[in-house]
């Protein structure tokens, strides 16, 4: 008996040794070890690139690999970045690339000139907002996607780049032999001091000189007689922690927490605090945000709201709470940028937004010309999701900032979605036909104010050239878009004759947030007095 089962014992190593051990490794991988399982996988990637149906080569499929198992992690924020994508987030992150300095955007197929950035090779050399850039290096750019012409106009720096500009007004076209220069791309973007000494900052992201260049803006505005201050976050997609907290910082005193990380890896967990006292303690501060502030623009906001620093004016932000750190992968310019923790305000509230796996939520700036969303309120909160700053003020978790003072801006009236409606596919004919008409009435020169009226004529040519495009819609419908098309008439000729500022106060004279934002500083004389204002209005809001 003991015979048969040595032989036995003998058959079955044969039959493993001969199967490659298969019989072995099956039943130690359902054992679970790892070191079987990743041979599994390697034979599993050596059977698909020599036998699938179609050609595929063992790199393509373990990028198939690798981009499956991120996928299977559900988390939208944890992406393995090539090279084009980790140029990208360099560039967001720190804001700088080589290249000419200008703002383009495709209107009737070709590269137009949005705006030339201060200082920039390419506003030195006389680009101005309108040029259409119809040649790059003696090709025609017509039909260039964004993207293309994106990649041919960067570059290293040093580098010339020939262009061939077509101007308004102008019946030659122009060509420039402009050098690239290292551009950084400042994250404040526009800041003015409006009647009664209230100054006002746009901080577009969170880069790598965002506390300076905001503190410095700031110190601008102080000097031209700024007393009270309104940090508009809205459209901020966020960015560098770091500077997340050293924008905070700005504002509060040292010692105090700005915002807590967590997470499970070695360093994951943390908390950053502000480490000077703040620099403008008697400016009274209103902090506007939207549906599309996040990430390290939440961790501003929530600071400032649990330290009862600040009022939070406007819609519950995006809900972007997860902590991401970047990885770098060998020499070919790739990273893994994954997940490792959760951002959580003073207060104890966390940002993430429980819904936000869904793909589908992607925080990105809203285009300034395009109509904005109404806000909904949401629901009260659960008690359990009940927070409390420093004063002893309640506000809500659940995910995202919930402002203490919500005001919706306009959307669309119900003649106004219905011109989009009629629209359809047709909405970017419609938008280069517009860019088109702005284009020709600065060539023109004769709007001389940037508080100019739109007029009824400058609506009717507008609708005719769209109606010569093939849009053809009913009488009624042209008629309920009226206010619309005046409105942004004049932000488009506004752009490109006054350029953006002029563009940004024209449409501040309609913000329903920065209206109610002045309204609140030129009543307050205190923190406490601004944030009782914000609570009134809001009890006010809600009984109507």
């Amino acid at each position: 008996m003991r015979r048969k089962t040595v032989v036995l014992l003998g058959l079955v190593a044969f039959i493993a040794f001969l199967s490659g051990g298969w019989l072995l490794q099956r039943g130690g991988a359902r054992a679970g070890n790892i070191y079987q399982q990743a041979r599994m996988f390697e034979s599993v990637v050596a059977y698909v690139a020599d036998y699938y149906v179609d050609s595929l080569g063992e790199g393509q499929v373990y990028d198939m690999a690798i981009d499956g198992l991120l996928r299977e992690l559900g988390d939208p924020y944890t992406t393995f970045l090539r090279p084009d994508d980790f140029e990208r987030l360099r560039i967001s992150t720190t804001g700088n690339y080589g290249g000419l300095g200008i703002r383009i955007e495709v209107s009737d197929g070709w590269i137009t000139v949005v705006a030339p950035l201060p200082g920039t090779p390419a506003e030195r050399a006389g680009v101005q907002a309108g040029d259409r850039i119809i040649e790059v290096d003696g090709e025609s750019t017509h039909e260039w996607a964004i993207d293309h012409a994106v990649s041919e106009l960067r570059g290293p720096a040093g580098e010339p780049v020939d262009i061939t500009i077509a101007r308004p007004g102008i019946p030659v076209p122009l060509e420039f032999t402009i050098e690239r220069a290292r551009i950084h791309v400042k994250s404040v973007q526009y800041g003015t001091v409006l009647p009664g000494g209230i100054g006002y900052v746009q901080l577009a992201t969170v880069s790598e000189a965002s506390a300076r260049e905001l503190a410095e803006e700031i110190e601008r505005l102080r000097g031209e007689g700024a007393t009270s201050l309104i940090l508009d976050l809205r459209n901020n997609p966020g960015g560098l922690l770091n500077e997340g907290v050293a924008v905070t910082d700005l504002f509060l005193d040292k010692g105090q927490v700005v915002v807590e990380t967590r997470g499970r890896a070695p360093g994951a967990s943390a908390v950053h605090r502000a480490a000077r006292d703040q620099q403008w303690a008697d400016m009274l501060l209103v902090v506007l945000v939207n549906q599309n502030s996040a990430s390290a623009a939440e961790i501003i906001a929530g600071a400032l709201q649990d330290h009862d620093r600040g009022l939070i004016l406007g819609a519950t932000t995006f809900g972007k709470g997860l902590v991401q750190t970047v990885f770098e992968l060998g020499p070919g310019q790739q990273a893994l940028k994954i997940t490792t923790g959760r951002w959580y305000t003073p207060s104890g509230r966390v940002l993430e937004r429980p819904d936000q796996q869904d793909r589908t939520r992607i925080a990105a700036v809203v285009a300034p010309d395009e109509e904005p969303i109404t806000a909904v309120t949401a629901p009260e909160p659960p008690d359990s999701l009940r927070f409390y700053t420093d004063g002893g003020r309640v506000v809500y978790g659940g995910g995202g900032i919930r402002p203490d003072l919500v005001v919706a801006l306009d959307g669309l009236n119900e003649a106004g979605q219905r011109f989009a409606r009629a629209l359809g596919r047709r909405i970017p004919d419609y938008r280069s036909a517009l860019t088109t008409y702005a284009l020709e009435i600065k060539g023109e020169g004769k709007i001389k104010d940037p508080d100019f009226s739109v007029t009824r004529a400058m609506r009717t040519e507008l609708v005719q050239r769209l109606e010569e495009r093939g849009i053809d819609l009913a009488d009624s419908v042209w008629a309920g878009a009226a206010e619309l098309l005046d409105l942004q008439i004049g932000y488009e000729v506004t752009r490109y004759v006054f350029g953006r500022p002029a563009e940004i106060r024209r449409q501040m004279q309609r913000d329903a947030q920065v209206k109610q934002a002045i309204a609140l500083l030129r009543q307050a004389t205190t923190p406490n007095e601004l944030l009782t204002l914000a609570m009134r209005a809001q009890e006010d809001s809600s009984r109507n």
